[in-house]
């Protein structure tokens, strides 16, 4: 690990954090009236971190694939704050499922319940899916994509976790396609820690999985793919997988 990167990797965490701050704080009053103005701060936010990562520790980042358009389910592969800030630059209007925890967050919490991200609480499995299903019912009527992350949290590279059944849920209930992302920016953006690797961070869109399939059938497929191309990601990245059990 170098020192110099170390270095360098320090300052951009904090610049990118105080960078959150400042935005959050000067489009505060347009995110209050509106939606868009809320919208408007997270991609300015986005644009930034992926512009001072390039300069500040070397890290490149790439959208692949075709970002869908109108009402949709991504399903996406979560293994640091980097892809939500790629998922997020992609796509036209996005909101995620988000753990309740988020909700206290300064900034990031506001902002998230602005762009009309749904919280549900963690450890009550039933529970949260109820309230899942319940509050995107409820919101079917307001456009976008919904991004879903099956495994529920940030799983480091050559990792293994299960995929949950929340997202199987939620794609029966909504009868609309779920498109697939996956991801290799574990690599580089760790899901823990300061250091930064240079080099190529990608989230790639892949095909959508049409509405209608049954719940099992459903998860196999995408449990598959997205495996599948984010080893394919990381391995382009130098990645060896050392397979091992997800953290709690």
């Amino acid at each position: 690990m170098s020192a110099v990167q170390w270095v360098r990797s320090l300052l951009f965490v904090g610049q990118m954090y105080l960078a959150m701050a400042v935005i959050g704080i000067l489009f505060l009053p347009w995110a209050m009236l509106s939606r868009r103005g809320a919208r408007l701060a997270c991609k300015t936010f986005c644009r930034w971190v992926r512009f001072t990562a390039r300069w500040m520790v070397g890290l490149r980042t790439e959208v692949r694939g075709t970002p869908p358009e109108g009402e949709v389910l991504v399903a996406a592969k979560h293994q640091s704050f980097l892809d939500i800030i790629l998922l997020y630059a992609a796509l036209r209007r996005p909101r995620f499922i988000m753990k309740r925890e988020l909700v206290r967050a300064p900034v990031l919490g506001l902002y998230a319940l602005r762009i009309g991200c749904i919280p549900v609480d963690r450890g009550r499995r039933g529970e949260a899916i109820r309230k899942m299903s319940a509050d995107v019912a409820a919101g079917n009527r307001a456009p976008g994509q919904l991004i879903i992350y099956p495994q529920g949290t940030r799983i480091a590279p050559g990792v293994d976790a299960p995929y949950k059944i929340g997202t199987a849920v939620l794609y029966e209930q909504s009868g609309q396609p779920c498109v697939p992302a996956a991801t290799n920016v574990g690599v580089f953006w760790p899901r823990k820690g300061i250091y930064r690797k240079p080099g190529l961070a990608v989230v790639e869109f892949l095909d959508p999985i049409p509405p209608g399939l049954p719940a099992k059938d459903f998860m196999a497929r995408l449990g598959v793919e997205v495996e599948q191309r984010s080893n394919m990601l990381m391995a382009e990245a130098g990645f060896a997988p050392i397979r091992g059990e997800a953290e709690e």
